[in-house]
């Protein structure tokens, strides 16, 4: 039994805020990593639980990335220092739950799906954020993400990211993550190309069971994303405390651009179907190709069955067995009829 399942089983009939890790489990050491900025200066490091709390009331802007979600107890410590609720936390710990924001009296707290493309296969990971006054959390599963050219654009200063204030930052994390999307949307339509061109060659089982994987991977990836367009509506309705109205515009972008996403999305899983759709006429032509081969061999070899059946009864009195050539004749009226119904269903396009 695989350990998150164990772990999932741990949760089942505990009191709402238990803090159970439900995912894969890991030895390693949290990650926590610190980017504190303003227009004029950065600092990057990494610190310990404890080095946090002056980032709570810093003047300055602070994003605080940390890396597995394994060690509850650090991850309690981290509650303690920003005073977040243990709900929250829960669905922090929760990597199984749906995306969904929720707005608290003192931040914000959004959890959704980090999908990309690594070596020709599908990663997914859940990413939580709470933003607050000056400062943004990011939790995530393992070390990596795509926030590479966010932190490239933060230490060079180059952009928006350093002038603006902490809402910005959030919504450019989500917003890379949607953007990150449309690249396995692509990665869908490739595959159902290749799908498609080799099924209309050949429709095989192995083909089959690849339509049946990608179409499984294409309903994870909706149930990550439909999610989302909730997310979006309630920060641009809710979350004026914690966003700025100049940043507002940018939430509908996001909204359009996750309706986007799920309009590829559907449209890939039209394609897939008629993939399948595919794959069910080629396997019934294929299957008709058969029938009529075997029906061809079958129709020849009546009448020729039928005439050895006929010299083959042993009544004494038939006078074609007592012929000198009768041998060399039925078997040249045999042949005839052999090849007299090769020229007739080769003529009728029967093969």
């Amino acid at each position: 039994m695989p350990k998150h399942t164990v772990r999932k089983s741990h949760k089942a009939g505990a009191p709402p805020g238990t803090l159970v890790h439900i995912g894969d489990q890991r030895s390693d050491k949290v990650q926590i990593a610190i980017i504190d900025y303003s227009a004029e200066s950065i600092t990057e490091k990494e610190c310990e639980v404890f080095e946090l709390k002056e980032y709570r009331q810093s003047d300055s802007i602070t994003w605080i990335n940390i890396e597995g979600l394994h060690d509850i107890e650090l991850l309690k410590n981290v509650g303690k220092v920003f005073n977040l609720d243990q709900l929250l936390l829960e669905d922090v710990l929760n990597t199984n739950h749906r995306p969904k924001t929720e707005i608290f009296d003192d931040y914000i707290f959004v959890t959704l799906k980090m999908i990309d493309i690594k070596n020709n296969a599908i990663n997914a990971e859940q990413v939580s954020f709470v933003l607050g006054n000056n400062w943004l959390i990011s939790f995530q599963e393992v070390e990596g993400d795509v926030f590479d050219n966010i932190r490239d654009r933060l230490r060079k200063g180059t952009g928006e990211l350093r002038k603006r204030k902490v809402d910005f930052l959030f919504y450019r994390l989500i917003d890379t993550i949607v953007d990150n999307y449309f690249f396995v949307t692509e990665y869908f339509s490739d595959k159902n190309a290749l799908l498609e061109q080799g099924i209309f060659k050949n429709p095989t089982p192995e083909a089959l069971r690849e339509i049946q994987l990608l179409k499984r991977q294409i309903v994870n990836f909706k149930r990550a994303v439909l999610p989302l367009r909730e997310v979006a509506s309630v920060l641009e309705k809710d979350g004026a405390d914690f966003i700025q109205q100049s940043t507002f515009r940018y939430l509908r972008d996001l909204y359009e651009h996750i309706i986007q996403v799920n309009d590829s999305i559907d449209s890939q899983r039209e394609v897939i179907s008629s993939i399948m759709d595919l794959y069910l006429s080629g396997t019934s032509n294929k299957m008709n190709e058969v029938m009529k081969v075997l029906t061809v061999i079958s129709t020849i070899f009546i009448p020729l069955t039928f005439i050895a059946g006929v010299y083959g009864m042993n009544f004494t009195n038939m006078p074609e067995t007592q012929w000198h050539y009768g041998y060399y004749i039925v078997w040249g009226i045999m042949l005839s009829i052999f090849i007299g119904l090769l020229i007739y269903f080769r003529r009728k396009n029967w093969f």
